[in-house]
């Protein structure tokens, strides 16, 4: 079924080569099909960044760009960009309690808590750190907002609630509309509240689990098994950081007779000043694996003509979860066949149409990130060291989890009011037949939790193709259809071992979408357009930051 030797990789690489067709040939689902397969052979493993699956996916990934007849697009005229990482991984733990005024309270890992670390220490430790309730951990002064109200977390454990503060709020509320609402912003997510509570100098972090404010269960929240990755170049205060069930986090706000539930209002208030869980102490020793590894975000490029250093940018991620423990079917490798396979898949459908006929005006760059399940790490690093001037970077098209039900009436808007590509999408789903459906999962935050996010805080405009933001209305069965879709993908397999091809995926749909990205992005390289940040939109001010 896969593709092994290299002689044989470098036949194929002909043969693909020598069909390649002009961007307006049709895209192949047999062909994605074979990519999908071929990345998620336990050959490569679950392609876990820094191990032997890597090593085998970019070699993959390389081969598969130099028979398409693309230039290499790293620094230094290389096909890879390297991504130094801090990995670590928790061990059983020797200590691993909390002191209350109604006595010890063990906690389970796992059960009661999910911990990781991104500190490099042989044995992560916290020492009867008193606990503090930092409401939503939110400073936005833009807002005039401010949950620590100028606290001292120096050797604390910060405890907070995941999503923004108008997340529940009721219409009449003062909160409300003050933030997203319903649509998470930055300031919702869980790696900035880590961020922030580092930056207050607490010693750990704790988010109370709310599958509904998160928008996943406790499943994915376990997933990584107390395994992280983190960029060498960042540091933290952080000795631990993680998760309190939901269930647990009841019980430690009783054990210092506060109520949770009231707690939760009162954090939807600007006056909300933190609250410190009097008696409780939180006590670790959590032995710690940690290497420092040389990752690679591997890029290629398609020369441009007329405007040759302008460059419209496509990715989507090559990393999955590596190994992890059998599931009921015994596999151990999560690899990721939607996510995000099917994107890199996709991407090098693109570029194969792109290849063998008139070249683009503008340059057009291929990206496979690594690390985007350990937080974007790949994109992100190589936003803070571009290859290509952000001022000259047109556009980020990323493709990540699309859906595999058949073909959708609509196509699902992430972001809506963020930028022109919006324009842009609605213009090309138009040529298709289709309508525009902004996302009505917008509380799952998916505009800042794929690969385009460090772009668009950079000032890049962006676009993101996610299955996940809401249900498609697809053309048999209707938006019903296009739910239960979601609804069985990220309940029983975001995530996990059985994230894997299926011989009974429609990929009528993700074509769909795949062919947008396709026609945009070969729009935009032959056209003078620079899309533009709406009015309002927080990115716009970063654009002119980077000299566009």
């Amino acid at each position: 079924m896969t593709i092994r030797p290299l002689i044989a990789l470098a036949l194929a690489g002909l043969l693909l080569a020598a069909t390649a067709t002009t961007p307006q040939a049709p895209l192949s689902a047999q062909r994605i099909t074979q990519t999908v397969r071929e990345l998620t052979d336990d050959f490569y493993q679950g392609r876990a960044p820094g191990t032997l699956g890597e090593e085998r996916t970019v070699g993959y990934l390389i081969g598969r760009f130099q028979a398409l007849g693309l230039e290499p697009g790293g620094p230094g005229g290389k096909w890879v960009q390297e991504v130094p990482l801090l990995h670590t991984r928790l061990g059983a733990p020797q200590r691993l309690e909390l002191a209350t005024p109604k006595g010890a309270m063990p906690l389970m890992l796992g059960t009661d808590v999910y911990l990781s670390t991104l500190q490099g220490a042989d044995l992560a430790t916290v020492a009867a750190a008193p606990l503090v309730f930092v409401g939503y951990g939110v400073k936005a002064a833009e807002r005039g907002w401010d949950d620590y109200k100028g606290a001292d977390l120096k050797g604390k454990v910060a405890v907070f609630l995941i999503n923004d503060p108008d997340f529940s709020a009721d219409p009449k509320e003062p909160v409300a509309g003050k933030f997203g609402g319903k649509a998470m912003t930055y300031y919702g997510r869980w790696t900035y509240k880590f961020e922030e509570a580092a930056r207050a100098g607490a010693v750990a972090a704790l988010i109370v689990h709310d599958a509904e404010g998160v928008g996943y269960g406790w499943n994915v929240i376990t997933s990584p098994g107390g395994e992280n990755y983190g960029l060498v170049s960042r540091k933290t205060s952080l000795a631990l950081q993680g998760w309190l069930s939901h269930g647990a986090a009841g019980q430690v706000f009783a054990a210092a007779g506060l109520d949770l539930g009231k707690l939760r209002v009162a954090a939807r208030s600007a006056r909300f000043r933190p609250v410190p869980l009097a008696g409780v102490t939180l006590s670790a020793a959590i032995p710690a694996a940690h290497e420092v590894i040389t990752s690679r975000n591997v890029l290629a490029r398609l020369p441009g003509t007329t405007h040759g250093d302008e460059v419209v940018m496509l990715g989507a991620h090559w990393d999955a979860y590596g190994a992890g423990k059998a599931d009921a079917a015994g596999r151990v490798y999560r690899a990721g066949a939607n996510d995000d396979a099917l994107g890199v898949a996709g991407m090098l459908e693109i570029a194969r149409g792109f290849v063998g006929g008139a070249a683009p005006q503008r340059s057009i760059v291929f990206a496979a990130w690594t690390a985007e399940e350990r937080g974007l790490l790949g994109s992100e690093h190589y936003a803070e060291n571009p290859v290509y001037p952000l001022g000259k970077t047109v556009a980020n098209l990323t493709i990540d989890v699309l859906q595999t039900a058949g073909r959708a009436k609509d196509v699902v808007l992430i972001g809506k009011g963020q930028s022109s590509m919006e324009d842009e999408l609605t213009a090309a789903a138009k040529a298709q037949g289709r309508y525009l459906t902004p996302e009505s999962l917008p509380e799952r935050g998916l505009f800042f939790r794929a690969d385009h996010f460090p772009f668009a805080k950079r000032g890049v405009p962006v676009l993101l193709m996610m299955g996940l933001a809401g249900a498609s209305d697809l053309e048999q069965g209707g938006r019903a259809a296009g739910q239960a879709w979601i609804d069985d993908y990220t309940g029983r397999c975001y995530h996990q071992a059985c994230d894997a091809w299926d011989q009974n995926w429609n990929l009528d749909g993700a074509l769909q979408d795949i062919a947008l990205v396709q026609s945009i992005s070969w729009d935009l390289a032959n056209s003078p357009r620079w899309p533009m940040w709406k009015p309002g939109s927080e990115f716009a001010a970063a654009r002119g930051q980077v000299g566009r």
